[in-house]
């Protein structure tokens, strides 16, 4: 016989890992305890040597599919000779790091209950256990327990209290865990957010969403709105209502089988789409995809397919059955997605003809996450929902807590302690006060929650971001030290962490801009260096930038700039462009060129695509970021041309020929 003391550090609270190391004790004839301290668990396990090493072996092989083990360590210590293997209460020291699972996609097993007409939550849109179901977007505070999340006003009913309490059930210590007895009930708004009376509110706002209505369905993390994606006449009436003109909605369909019909999807494209994250997945389109309205993404080459990832979006697709679903965010143009109930019966009103809500409110905002699969491997758009706040283990020691504030687009924050970085959900762009509210929110919430007082604040060097005035003001007042990055230095070393890569690389950085450290705006830089120090050893040719942001709305100011900088027939271009553009804006632009007036340096590779698809006629005007470079990308996936352009490894590179 012999004992061992087992720590295992990583994501091990909030996913069953208690349970599982008690049923694998349990199964290898151990006796002993198992513990939650903090962000790790520990384990004391007797018996014999055989059985002690399957032990070990098995709870790194056969973990809850939820659950990361980061680290795993034990040792021999005196035999106790006790006769049962068992749960002990939670204990809370303040030496560990803390981890919380991400919200994750309705299980196997959940999802059988639910179309189950002898299962007690037949049908029942909040069912969920320890292997799925909301986490981050309830939380109100550290440690994970129902009394700290938006769960804590719902009692549980003696069935519910039963399975919580059972080191066997699968729904031990489910913080969410609820039935129709006991927890969250939907209901049916009309379009003033007035309550409708309803037998049935999902199957009334089915019919209605038939109907050709837009609904307004308030999910896990925030509010999305819904309505058939092969109706064009309610996806244009959605466009103008939303203000959202051009840019591409996501949809949801039933199955992978469903979403085969509009799209291609390999292997590791279905991998993403039925993941426990479930993101939004960017699929090819079908030449033949019929069935889907052109308005869903109009001169786009992808649609963004996922498939139902809550038991309501379960039920909801069940209902509507073979018919796509747009599944956008519930928002205005480019707002931050609404989540509070009040808000958003303000700010979708005159969007949606009918709300379905619940009374289980959401504690944190948190968008879908997006990704796509390229050459095999994925490239995430947006780190989200079913990712955050899952932290990444740095190649480094962080030898102070540290703070990173983000950009001002498609903000996302960091906390980092020893070799973990905590990484926020999607902020969005901090021009928006709601969307800034949430950054300096949410920001406290992961401090608390993580257990990580920041001694030093790092922040992009552009003077004029939001995240950068927040960092130097809250500085000022804690006494904390400030530190400014450069951006695409930044982007070089989020690479490298991402990759565990600890030597100095080459790091070719393209993207649309960024603050540059002689003051002009960088975006096409190659650059020679790592995490303390870069050299910029080449960058694209800049050109004049004229009327600096404006021109990243107007690509032909781009295309003008290059024109002129290669010595083109801008003439030529200009007598092509001067009906839809008019020709004095292009003459005043020229003049601006001209002079450098209102006209920065940047050497940006973003602003290289837009006047590419200016000067082939693809897109002059954008009504959302990356539009003409994406309308450019999907012309190019139809040409089988193989010829490219000859490109001199100069220091500027010289995109002129």
């Amino acid at each position: 016989m012999q004992r061992r003391t087992i720590t295992v550090s990583g994501i091990v609270q909030g996913v069953g890992f208690r349970p599982f190391v008690y049923s694998l004790a349990s199964q290898l004839k151990l006796v002993g305890f198992v513990q939650n301290r903090s962000g790790q668990v520990s384990i004391e396990a007797e018996g014999s040597l055989t059985a002690l090493d399957r032990f070990t072996e098995q709870l790194r092989s056969k973990a809850p599919a939820l659950a990361r083990i980061d680290r795993l360590s034990s040792h021999s210590i005196p035999v106790r000779h006790e006769n049962h293997f068992q749960i002990l209460a939670s204990e809370t020291t303040l030496d560990a790091d803390v981890f919380v699972s991400p919200d994750m996609a309705m299980c196997a097993d959940c999802r059988r209950e639910l179309f189950d007409p002898a299962d007690r939550r037949y049908r029942y849109p909040f069912l969920n256990c320890t292997q799925c179901g909301p986490r981050l977007t309830i939380i109100h505070r550290a440690p994970y327990d129902r009394v700290n999340t938006t769960m804590a006003a719902f009692e549980m009913c003696a069935a519910c209290r039963a399975e919580y309490e059972n080191p066997m059930d699968r729904r031990f210590h489910a913080q969410p865990i609820a039935c129709p007895a006991c927890g969250p009930r939907l209901q049916l708004l009309d379009e003033i957010a007035v309550p409708i009376e309803s037998a049935d509110p999902l199957a009334s706002f089915v019919a209605e969403i038939k109907q050709g209505k837009i609904g307004a369905l308030k999910g896990i993390g925030g509010y999305h709105l819904v309505c058939l994606a092969n109706d064009d006449a309610v996806v244009n009436r959605l466009r103008q209502r939303k203000h959202r003109q051009q840019k591409p909605f996501a949809i949801m369909v039933r199955d992978c089988t469903q979403a085969a019909k509009w799209c291609r999807i390999d292997a590791a494209e279905q991998q993403r789409l039925l993941s426990p994250q479930r993101p939004i997945v960017c699929l090819r389109k079908r030449n033949e995809a019929v069935g889907i309205s052109d308005a869903i993404a109009p001169g786009n080459a992808f649609l963004g397919v996922m498939l139902p990832y809550s038991p309501l979006h379960e039920l909801l697709l069940d209902c509507v059955g073979d018919d796509p679903l747009v599944m956008t965010s519930g928002n205005r143009s480019d707002e931050p997605i609404a989540y509070q109930d009040a808000d958003a019966a303000e700010r979708l009103r005159g969007i949606a003809d009918r709300f379905l809500v619940h009374d289980r409110p959401i504690r944190v905002r948190c968008d879908d996450s997006v990704t796509r699969v390229i050459a095999g491997r994925e490239s995430p758009i947006r780190r989200s929902r079913g990712a955050a706040p899952m932290p990444i283990t740095l190649p480094f020691h962080c030898p102070q807590p540290v703070l990173a504030v983000g950009g001002q687009r498609k903000n996302v924050f960091a906390l980092a302690t020893g070799t973990h970085a905590f990484l926020s959900h999607h902020i969005g762009d901090l021009d928006d006060l709601s969307a800034l509210d949430s950054f300096q929110r949410d920001i406290g919430l992961y401090e608390q929650l993580f257990g990580i007082t920041p001694r030093v604040l790092v922040h992009d060097l552009h003077p004029d971001y939001a995240s950068t005035t927040y960092a130097i003001q809250r500085a000022k007042q804690e006494f904390l030290l400030a530190f400014a990055v450069q951006h695409h230095h930044s982007h070089l070393a989020s690479c490298m962490a991402e990759h565990g890569i600890e030597s100095d690389v080459i790091g070719v950085v393209f993207d649309g801009s960024g603050f540059g450290g002689d003051e002009a705006v960088w975006g096409g830089e190659f650059l020679i260096g790592g995490y303390r120090s870069f050299k910029r050893a080449a960058h694209l040719r800049p050109v004049r930038l004229p009327g600096g942001d404006k021109a990243t709305k107007e690509p032909w100011r781009v295309a003008l700039s290059y024109l002129t900088m290669a010595s083109c027939d801008v003439e030529g271009w200009r007598s092509g462009i001067n009906q839809a553009i008019g020709s004095n804006a292009v003459r005043i632009v020229q003049q601006m060129i001209d002079r450098g007036f209102n006209s920065p340096w940047t050497s940006s590779a973003g602003r290289l695509f837009d006047a590419v698809a200016a000067i082939t006629g693809v897109r002059q005007t954008v009504h959302f970021e990356g539009q003409a470079a994406m309308e450019l990308e999907t012309l190019a996936l139809q040409s089988d041309c193989a010829q490219t352009y000859a490109l001199n490894t100069t220091d500027p590179v010289d995109t002129r020929p």
